[in-house]
């Protein structure tokens, strides 16, 4: 049984995939714990998310002019570190779909450069062959030639 190449790129990528789950969750704990990371990278997304999701269920339910609190300290870090982890997973699972999309297409270069390589090699390979045979051609034409020249030999009965 003949078994194929073994598909490494793609077992790398899932690995990284893998991999991204607990580092997020790590970042998130640090994020959670950092002074720095809870007011300048946590809150201000989580804010605007919860102020976007509250507007748009408020105009669904058809309150217009409602206004809309801001989350506490706490629930704000603890969403804004989910939504610094989900932003981690998705960069990085983007990531690896680029990579495999450049990989794919480079591999398909490669294959279309092979293939046209291929091509021209039969393209001189068929034009030698026909020069060839044109040469045959006129070497028999000449053979021909030289036979009708000859006398004819006498027939003896």
């Amino acid at each position: 049984m003949v078994v194929g190449a073994f598909p490494i790129a793609k077992l790398l990528y899932l690995g990284v995939r893998q991999l991204s789950k607990p580092v997020a969750n790590r970042i998130k704990a640090g994020a959670r714990r950092s002074e720095f990371f809870k007011n300048y990278i946590c809150l201000p997304p989580a804010q605007a998310y919860h102020w976007i999701e509250m507007r748009t269920k408020m105009r669904i339910m058809g309150f217009r002019g409602s206004t809309i609190k801001p989350l506490n300290e706490e629930a704000a870090a603890e969403l804004g570190a989910e939504l610094l982890g989900e932003a981690i997973i998705f960069i990085i699972g983007g990531g690896c779909m680029v990579l495999e999309y450049s990989r794919q297409a480079a591999n398909s270069r490669r294959k279309e450069e092979e293939l046209a390589q291929t091509i021209n090699s039969l393209q001189t390979q068929l034009g030698e062959l026909a020069l060839t045979t044109e040469t045959l051609d006129a070497q028999i034409r000449e053979v021909n030639r030289l036979l009708l020249s000859l006398p004819a030999a006498p027939t003896t009965k």
